[in-house]
């Protein structure tokens, strides 16, 4: 029996990755797998509350990130890594990639901080698989458009999020062997095809 996995989706925000996320999550448990589904920030009780007061509330990016990986950590040693020992898969709308994307490319907090950050709360513990839902800000920005309400990152202008866009293909490019890059600018349709043909490969 293949050994439980963590898999993570990744994005800028109306990149579509929230949407085929829970759809992945159902293909795997039809292919027999027990599957855990969570999300950055939150995850956890602590982790709710954490992420209600980085969504709407204003603070300094370092403190951004430290309230990011305090709620990674509690999700890490609280939820995911119980549930991948006790055989659970587990399906993350986010994890770190999304702390070097936003606060690190978006908000321009130093890499190296990010990364003693990283090592310190999980040094040796990464996705053994990562989707990155990678398509033109334009395109993002038009169908985020579509929602009612916007929390504080998902109304930052469009440099921001085109700093965020670099900054996940650079991370994609510093680690091919776990990020696989998605076309999301094709139509849902051709995204869960594909999304088919790697759930096969799991």
């Amino acid at each position: 029996m293949n050994k439980a996995k963590f898999i993570t989706f990744e994005g800028v925000d109306g990149a579509g990755k929230s949407t085929h996320l829970a759809w992945f999550a159902e293909a795997l448990r039809k292919r027999g797998k027990e599957v855990l589904v969570t999300r950055e920030p939150g995850g956890t009780p602590l982790g709710e509350c954490l992420r209600d007061i980085l969504l709407n509330q204003s603070m300094y990016v370092e403190t951004e990130a430290l309230l990011m990986f305090a709620a990674r950590f509690e999700h890490i040693e609280q939820v995911i890594k119980p549930a991948l020992e006790r055989g659970t898969w587990v399906v993350s709308d986010r994890f770190s990639d999304a702390s070097f994307a936003y606060q690190g490319g978006g908000r321009g907090m130093k890499l190296e901080k990010l990364e003693q950050l990283e090592c310190w709360v999980h040094e040796s513990f990464q996705p053994d698989l990562t989707l990155l839902f990678d398509l033109p800000i334009e395109v993002a920005r038009q169908r985020l458009s579509k929602n009612i309400t916007l929390d504080r990152f998902e109304q930052e202008r469009d440099c921001f999020f085109e700093k965020v866009r670099h900054a996940y293909l650079e991370r994609c490019k510093k680690h091919p062997d776990r990020i696989m890059l998605i076309d999301a600018a094709q139509t849902p349709e051709k995204v869960k095809v594909n999304l088919e043909k790697l759930i096969i490969l799991l």
